[in-house]
């Protein structure tokens, strides 16, 4: 007699479970993680000069502390624009860990990126990077939006850093003003194409309207170019711009124009 095939065994999936106790987030992040090393690093900074820009009174804004941890994450991560790094926000438990689950929205990330840590942002970030490139923890090769090739022997690498400190320091260095470059270029970008508007999945503008027209985005695009050509860009930085601005004029544009 035959017998019958055993029936396969899954683990249990229940979906909205409750937890006794909720787990907190520390919890869920590896003792060895980049997000912690991140962390680590801007605790490290002297950040008067940046708490220096907040006047007294008012409303309460975000800690400058938490802002410029999540920027400088986002930044290893590759996600680079303001309505990403909100998403990201709400959605990524290292992101949640690292801003103590607070989520500010794409204006408040944008405003603090462009005023308060205008000039300082490049600087706070070369220093992360460089750090977490020395320590192994990123190559920096990684994180360029339109593949730029830089050298990437890791051995090499070692060797020049005993040899000749300052100078590869100065070659990274270098190598984070052009990644910076692009990523200003792809947040510009970001801007002209959504205004005021949010992502798609948020549904969009806050305003009664909620709708972009062909028109709007067109004025967009023009004004976009027309900072691009009046600012001097290196060469990567304008061919990563272009092809953004490319999708925009002959993929965006005609589709919403029909």
């Amino acid at each position: 007699m035959k017998r019958k095939p055993a029936a396969p065994v899954f683990k249990p999936y229940v979906m909205g479970q409750p937890y006794l106790l909720p787990p907190s987030y520390d919890d869920l992040i590896e003792p060895g993680h980049l997000v912690r090393v991140v962390n680590h690093a801007i605790d490290q900074l002297d950040l008067s000069p940046l708490l220096a820009q907040y006047k007294g009174g008012g409303t309460s804004s975000y800690h400058p502390k938490m802002l410029l941890k999540v920027l400088v994450y986002a930044y290893t991560q590759k996600i680079y624009t303001s309505r990403k790094i909100a998403k990201a926000l709400r959605e990524n438990i290292h992101f949640m860990w690292l801003s103590g689950g607070n989520r500010p929205d794409f204006r408040t990330i944008n405003d603090f990126r462009g005023s308060r840590m205008k000039g300082v942002i490049d600087e706070v970030f070369g220093e992360v990077l460089a750090y977490l490139i020395e320590v192994g923890k990123v190559k920096l090769e990684t994180y360029f939006i339109d593949g730029t090739k830089i050298e990437a022997d890791a051995n090499k690498h070692k060797v020049v850093w005993a040899k000749r400190k300052n100078t590869y320091q100065k070659r990274v260095r270098v190598q984070i003003e052009e990644l910076l470059k692009q990523i200003e270029a792809e947040n510009e970008v970001e801007q002209a194409t959504y205004g005021e508007e949010d992502l798609e999945e948020r549904g969009g503008s806050e305003s009664s309207s909620g709708e972009i027209d062909a028109e709007h985005l067109r004025a967009r695009i023009e004004k976009l170019n027309q900072r691009l050509r009046e600012r001097p860009q290196r060469e990567e930085e304008s061919r990563a711009a272009r092809k953004a601005l490319k999708k925009l004029q002959d993929d965006c544009l005609p589709r919403l124009e029909k």
